[in-house]
C-alpha cells in the first residue's frame, strides 16, 4: 500500500468540480462493493464505520455484534469455553457471509483481517481502511471498556504493543490507511471519504493524519 500525507493545508475534496457530493461519487465508484475497517481495538472502526454508513447512506454491521447473536453468546464467553481458535473460524464465517449480502460497511474486530481467508474475502468483494492509532490513544480508549478478552494480562500496554509489532505490517495490506486521533469522529469519517475518494478515482491510496 503506497502512502502520501494528506496535509492540514489542503482544501477539502468534498464536492468535486461541477459540485457533486464525494458521497454519490463514492457509491458510483463503490458499486457493489462494501468497505471493510481493519485495525487493532479502540482504533474506532464501530464508531466511524457506523457514521461513514450513514453518510453513504449504506447499511452499517458490526462483526463482533454479528458473531454474538449468531453464537448466543457474548465474545469473552466464546473465548472462555471454545478458545481464540474455535472464535476466528466463526469470525472468518460470519465476514463471509456479511460480505456476500454488500453493499454496506463492515466493521471488523482485531483480529479478523489476520486471517488470510479473510483478507482474501475483503480484496474481492470490498474495500479495506486501516484504521491506525498510536498506543497512547488506544490503550485510553479500551480502558474504557473492560471486556477485551486479549487484553485480560498482567501488562495490557505490553499485550497492547505486542499486538501492533504483528498485526501492524498485516493491516498495511489494506487498500488505504487513515490516522485515528483524538478529535471529532466526524473529522476522521471525513478522512476516510477523502482518502476513499482519491483511491477509487485513480489516485494512490493516502494516509490522512486527521487535523
Amino acid at each position: 500500500m503506497e502512502a502520501a500525507v494528506h496535509g492540514a493545508m489542503q482544501e477539502p475534496v468534498s464536492e468535486a468540480e461541477g459540485g457533486e457530493p464525494i458521497e454519490a461519487r463514492l457509491r458510483r465508484a463503490l458499486g457493489l462493493r462494501s468497505i471493510v475497517l481493519v485495525g487493532l481495538m479502540g482504533a474506532g472502526k464501530s464508531t466511524v464505520g457506523r457514521r461513514l454508513a450513514s453518510r453513504l447512506g449504506l447499511i452499517f454491521k458490526d462483526a463482533d455484534i454479528e458473531i454474538e447473536a449468531a453464537a448466543g453468546l457474548t465474545i469473552p464467553d466464546i473465548f472462555a469455553i471454545y478458545g481464540e481458535p474455535s472464535f476466528r473460524d466463526g469470525e472468518e464465517r460470519v465476514i463471509s457471509r456479511l460480505l456476500r449480502a454488500g453493499p454496506l460497511v463492515l466493521a471488523t474486530g482485531g483480529g479478523a483481517y489476520l486471517r488470510e481467508a479473510t483478507r482474501q474475502r475483503v480484496a474481492e468483494s470490498a474495500v479495506s481502511v486501516w484504521l491506525k492509532a498510536d498506543l497512547d490513544v488506544l490503550m485510553r480508549r479500551v480502558r474504557k471498556r473492560g471486556n477485551r478478552p486479549l487484553l485480560q494480562t498482567e501488562d495490557p500496554e505490553a499485550t497492547m504493543r505486542d499486538l501492533m509489532e504483528v498485526r501492524h505490517p498485516v493491516y498495511a495490506a489494506a487498500d488505504v490507511m487513515v490516522i485515528s486521533r483524538e478529535v471529532s469522529h466526524d473529522r476522521v469519517v471525513q478522512d476516510v471519504l477523502e482518502a476513499l475518494d482519491a483511491h477509487l478515482n485513480g489516485e494512490r491510496s493516502i494516509s490522512v493524519a486527521a487535523q
